[in-house]
Formats: structure tokens, C-alpha cells, sequence
């Protein structure tokens, strides 16, 4: 990527939302974890902005303890945390509040002067989606939406999924942070671009030529996309009402992967190449009216049953979930990209929650070779060919092939190359959103998703949530634990096929589980 070696210049990352449980998770152990690899300037600083009162010393302990819980080294250096918890700040402020903008302005230029560095500032919305208007909006009033280069100073916003609700919200979405905002100052962020399997999904395909011209209609006979969780509502019941499966995972995480399995190659690894061929498959897929995705697409939702060992409750008896809810928990559908290097290829997607195994996992499926030489028992013939790219957990790279079995006879079975990352470079991969933070201070945008993609993105699913919206009766079910619906089997066994994913261990200890 262009700016992949480039050293970030002097900043001051300001989130908000600094109460909520992504802070505590993700965003600063991700900090934290740069800080100690000596990632990050000289001279940085968070600052957490959040409506509680608090100290900076109280904000800093319970930072202490999310990094002690959740960052990625472990045990910490002590000695690091007290070196980085001087950069770590408080500002208390409710969102509607001007003056409270006005007086973060006048703290992040102080943090800027006693580092004698320019006042680059990196705003995170770490909050509810119906807040980013309002806080982009304060951001503009206080004039923290310029960026100069000629005093090399810069102002970048992340947003965090989801990016509207449907295409008129995502539109007015844009309109309303791009009048303060310029275009390269977004970043919309998806911590699934941030994983180290999906960035190589480019390197696999174009800086292996074994790869790029079987990468097409002629050899591939359909591609698999999973992405399975074992997780119920996790408290996020309220929210999950209001988005589904659909909303959640299709359109932001799901439609990257098939946009960087299917996109052509770009003319430069540039943040602007890459992105403008990932809209070009969007704007390929075959859309699906809304009385199609009624009777094409398998919505269904979870009820109680067993996962990882243990019982747990039906989705309608999460909090905050009502008890005759007809919100998805479940998605599978058959999408097709209509260009020349996919013409007639179909894409099959599947999501679920409270599935077996949590993992996310990409198949290329490669044609059967013809029924003549090895391959003459129509009753049994040879596995095709298979590349299954695995984003979590374990991220990894497997392919099937056959060979032949020691011994007189023409014994033929399948066997599998396996590429593990923590295997193969002797450390586990960076946390995602270690990657993109650090991506957003370089200013590299290749990896965040811009407005027309948004946009494009949208418009493909828009129709598919709004027949399905309409559909009067009930969904289909599935027990917790299972790997969901009969109906999901039925949708890709009526073209000759079935769901599979490679056979490995998806976990360690209580999660894990043996997939074929």
C-alpha cells in the first residue's frame, strides 16, 4: 500500500464514545500495542470524550485495566504503560454541548504547543449511529474539519459501521459529513479490512500469476462466502432489532470479501486504484427485485439449543428483543456478478449468529475435471479442487488437491496444503484495527471504504431488505448450535451443491472445532 512504510506525523486521536465498551476493547490495547512496537510518533495523544465526569487519572486506570485485559502482548510492560499513559486524556462533554467542543479545541492546540507539533487531529465516533450527524456537525462549528498543508496540519474523521440504514439514509449520510468533511478525510471504517488474511487476498491473487489466470468463469465453478458466529446479542438486542443479519454483516463485511475476491486488478495499489475496482463489482451484481429476495433469500432465526456446550435461550428471549420479532439472524443467498471474468458464477453468502463455530472463511471452487482418466467413476468421482482462503480465527490459506496413494493401484485421494500465519512467520497476526488506526494517521485510505461504495452497496441490498420487509409470514428457524436452516441447504443443493468449509481447528480450548 502507498503509504505502508510512511512514519505518521504528530497527532492527538480524540474519541467519542470513550466510556464504551469499543474503546475499552479495541481501540486503545490497539494503541497501546502500536506504542510498543514503536509505531507511533514521538510526540501523540488520545483524549476520551464522554459525557460521565471524570479524571484523567480515573479515565487512565480503567485504560490500564482494558489493556491489561484485551491488548494483544501479554503479560504488559509496566514500565511502557506508565510511558504511554502520560499521553492519555479525559474531556468530559455531552454531545450537544458547543462549549464543549470549543474547550477540547483549546486543550488539543495546549497538548499540540507543549509538543511543539502541529494540531493534527484524528476524531474516532466510537457512538451510536444516530449521533454522528450531530457530532460532525459540532466538529464543523468549532472549525476542526480544516486541514492545511501548507503548515502541515490535517483533520481525519473515522466513522464506524453501520453506514445508514438503507440508500436514502446512507445518501443523506454522506451528504451531511461530506459538507464538513472533504472526501479523502473519511474514513469509514470496517475492522474486517483490518485482518491480515483479507489484505492478502490481493497480494494472493495478483503477485502470484499461478493464481490470476484460473481466477475466472472458465476454472471456477462457484465461490463460498461464511461468515459464522457463535455469539448471541451479547446485550445488543435493542440494536439488532433495528438491523438483522442483513444490515449487520451483508452489507458492510460480506460485501467487501466479495468485492476483493472478484475485482479485477488494479492499475496501482493505491487507496483510489483499489477502491475504484470494488465499486465496479457492486455496481456488476445482478440485482435481486424485492419479490425475487422474497422467495430467493433465506432469512431465519435462532432458537434455544446448545452452543459450545452450553444452553442458551432463543433470539426472542434475548433482552431488548420483542417476542414476536421476524428480525433475521440469519442470511443465505446466491449472488451473481455479471461481467466477463464471472458470467454464470455464483457467489453463495451465508451469515449466522449462534452457529457452531465461529469463523469466517472464503472458497474458491474450482470445476471438476472431466470424467475420463482418474476421474471414471461416475458413482464416486474426485473432489474438485479447492482454495479456501480463512479470515478467522487461525488466519490461513488451504488448497485441495489430489494425488495418489503409495502402492500398486490407482488410489487417488484428496490432501490439503495448509498456510497458517502464526505458523508460517513464528507470531500471531496484528488485532485489525491496529492496522487501520495506524493506516488513518499515515493517511492510506485503501483499506476504508469511500461514499460511492457505500452508496453501491446499498443499492444492490436496498430491494432485498425491502421484499423481505414486506413478507408477511413467519421465519424459518434454526436450534442455537446447528448450522442453520434446512431451507439454506435446499438453496444451493437445487443447483447440485452443498456448504463446506476446510476441515481445521477453529479454536483453542472450549471453542474449538472440527470443520469439514
Amino acid at each position: 500500500m502507498s503509504a505502508a512504510n510512511q512514519v505518521p506525523d504528530p497527532f492527538t486521536l480524540v474519541i467519542f464514545g470513550a466510556s464504551g465498551d469499543l474503546t475499552r476493547r479495541k481501540l486503545v490495547p490497539a494503541v497501546f500495542s502500536l506504542f510498543c512496537e514503536g509505531l507511533l510518533p514521538e510526540k501523540f495523544s488520545i483524549v476520551g470524550f464522554a459525557r460521565r465526569e471524570k479524571s484523567d487519572d480515573t479515565f487512565r486506570e480503567e485504560m490500564h485495566e482494558a489493556v491489561k485485559t484485551f491488548a494483544r502482548v501479554q503479560p504488559i510492560d509496566e514500565s511502557r504503560w506508565r510511558e504511554f499513559a502520560r499521553n492519555v486524556h479525559y474531556h468530559q462533554s455531552t454531545f450537544e454541548d458547543t462549549s464543549g467542543y470549543r474547550s477540547l479545541k483549546q486543550r488539543l492546540e495546549s497538548l499540540a504547543g507543549q509538543s511543539n507539533a502541529p494540531c493534527n487531529c484524528l476524531f474516532y465516533l466510537a457512538t451510536q449511529p444516530t449521533q454522528f450527524p450531530l457530532i460532525v456537525e459540532q466538529l464543523e462549528k468549532s472549525e476542526f474539519t480544516r486541514s492545511d498543508s501548507s503548515e502541515r496540519r490535517w483533520s481525519r474523521v473515522i466513522i464506524e459501521k453501520p453506514f445508514g440504514r438503507d440508500l436514502d439514509s446512507a445518501r443523506r449520510l454522506n451528504e451531511q459529513v461530506k459538507a464538513a468533511f472533504d472526501e479523502e478525510q473519511i474514513y469509514r471504517i470496517d475492522h474486517y479490512l483490518g485482518k491480515e488474511t483479507v489484505q492478502n487476498i490481493l497480494v494472493l491473487r495478483f503477485a502470484n500469476s499461478i493464481f490470476e489466470p484460473i481466477w475466472n468463469q472458465k476454472h471456477v465453478d462457484h465461490v463460498q462466502i461464511t461468515v459464522s458466529e457463535t455469539v448471541g446479542m451479547e446485550g445488543r438486542g435493542k440494536y439488532y432489532e433495528q438491523a438483522g443479519a442483513l444490515r449487520d454483516m451483508v452489507q458492510n463485511h460480506m460485501m467487501h470479501l466479495l468485492c476483493l475476491v472478484a475485482m479485477e486488478s488494479p492499475n496501482s495499489l493505491d487507496a483510489g486504484a483499489v477502491r475504484d475496482e470494488k465499486v465496479k463489482v457492486l455496481r456488476a451484481l445482478r440485482p435481486i427485485p424485492p419479490v425475487c429476495a422474497v422467495n430467493g433469500v433465506v432469512r431465519a432465526q435462532y432458537t434455544q439449543g446448545t452452543c459450545l456446550g452450553e444452553d442458551v435461550s432463543g433470539y426472542r428471549q434475548e433482552d431488548g428483543v420483542s417476542a414476536d420479532s421476524n428480525t433475521e439472524t440469519y442470511v443465505a443467498f446466491k449472488a451473481f456478478i455479471d461481467n466477463w471474468r464471472w458470467s454464470g458464477v455464483p457467489f453463495y453468502l451465508r451469515t449466522g449468529k449462534r452457529l457452531p463455530a465461529r469463523v469466517t472463511e472464503i472458497g474458491i471452487h474450482f470445476k471438476s475435471v472431466p470424467q475420463v482418466l482418474f476421474n471414471t467413476d461416475p458413482a464416486a468421482p474426485m473432489l474438485p479442487n479447492l482454495l479456501a482462503l480463512r479470515i478467522q480465527p487461525n488466519e490461513a490459506i488451504s488448497l485441495r488437491f489430489q494425488v495418489k496413494e503409495p502402492g500398486p493401484g490407482m488410489h487417488i485421494r484428496p490432501l490439503k496444503m495448509d498456510f497458517g500465519y502464526a505458523d508460517g512467520f513464528g507470531k500471531e497476526p496484528p488485532e485489525a484495527y491496529e492496522r487501520l488506526l495506524l493506516d488513518v494517521a499515515r493517511g492510506d485510505a485503501t483499506l476504508f471504504t469511500r461514499s460511492d461504495e457505500v452508496e453501491a452497496a446499498w443499492e444492490f441490498l436496498t430491494p432485498v431488505i425491502e421484499g423481505c420487509a414486506g413478507w408477511g409470514g413467519g421465519l424459518p428457524t434454526y436450534a442455537a448450535g446447528t448450522w442453520g436452516p434446512k431451507e439454506a441447504d435446499d438453496l444451493i443443493a437445487a443447483d447440485g451443491r452443498e456448504w463446506h468449509l476446510m476441515r481445521r481447528r477453529t479454536g483453542k480450548g472450549a471453542e474449538a472445532f472440527e470443520i469439514e
